[in-house]
């Protein structure tokens, strides 16, 4: 947002002074305005909670605004505790992961940092990477903002060794989701959609949508007419056989070969991917 950025711009600018002293009575002012505007809110909250049924109406609609519900969070008047946020998080992208073959569990959450293990078809995956900051990383920041971090167990960087721990900052961003302009394939068949230049191959499998990149791993040649054939993608140039639902894996061979998974939504019928 337009005034969430020019705060954050104009701290920069407080931050920068040269004299230590107006940088210091900048901080108390800013400091101040926030213990007023909190005890504000705090007032209001009251209000509405001593008001009963038509107040928790009024409270609801506030906390669905984004801009309301990130106020009420800087303040600890949320009404909605961190981890039961997190918990409805994991839980809308779970099916996600699931259908590529793996899954995500909490380990714990102290001083409002989350520590997470990614397993199944996710654990060792070349493409978790990309799994964890499109989708997992998304939603936790949409609803538990006020997060300071992530460790992930199970987690690898595309060309490195596993890891765990990995501390994984959380900044706010608007997700980056696109709708796409085709119609979603029935039965067990491809299509083809473009994002930004980035060809996508998307597959119904038994009646669910994913979406990998249209490249072959193995021969980096288009997959999208290839035959798809009880989940598995056989590559037209290579004949290179890839389980779909297992996150793209390659069946059959020694070579460690996995296709790239998309991020994918439908709602409301509109088919969305997101592509880093």
């Amino acid at each position: 947002m337009e005034l969430v950025d020019r705060v954050h711009e104009l701290v920069a600018r407080v931050e920068a002074f040269d004299d230590p002293d107006a940088r210091a009575t900048a901080q108390e002012l800013l400091d101040a305005l926030l213990e007023l505007y909190g005890e504000g809110l705090e007032r209001i909250v009251q209000v509405l909670d001593e008001a009963g049924a038509p107040g928790a109406q009024v409270k609801d609609a506030l906390v669905s605004d984004g801009m309301v519900a990130s106020l009420l969070m800087i303040h600890g008047l949320y009404p909605v505790d961190l981890e039961t946020r997190v918990q409805e998080a994991l839980e809308r992208v779970r099916p996600y992961m699931e259908s590529h073959g793996g899954g995500v569990e909490v380990l714990g959450l102290e001083d409002d940092v989350l520590r997470l293990r990614l397993h199944g078809s996710c654990d060792g995956c070349p493409s978790s990477a990309s799994t964890l900051e499109l989708a997992i990383k998304q939603e936790l920041e949409q609803a538990a903002p006020d997060l300071l971090g992530i460790e992930v167990e199970g987690l690898v960087e595309q060309g490195q060794p596993s890891f765990s721990g990995a501390a994984l900052p959380l900044v706010s961003a608007e997700p980056s989701w696109t709708t796409l302009d085709v119609a979603s394939p029935d039965g067990d068949r491809a299509a083809r959609a473009t994002v930004n230049g980035t060809r996508l191959l998307l597959a119904n499998v038994g009646g669910t949508l994913l979406a990998y990149r249209d490249t072959c791993a193995a021969c980096r040649s288009p997959l999208v007419h290839g035959e798809l054939e009880g989940g598995v993608l056989t590559c037209p140039s290579c004949s290179r056989r890839f389980a779909l639902p297992l996150a793209g894996r390659l069946v059959g061979g020694t070579e460690p070969l996995r296709l790239t998974p998309v991020p994918l939504l439908v709602e409301d019928g509109a088919v969305k991917v997101a592509v880093a």
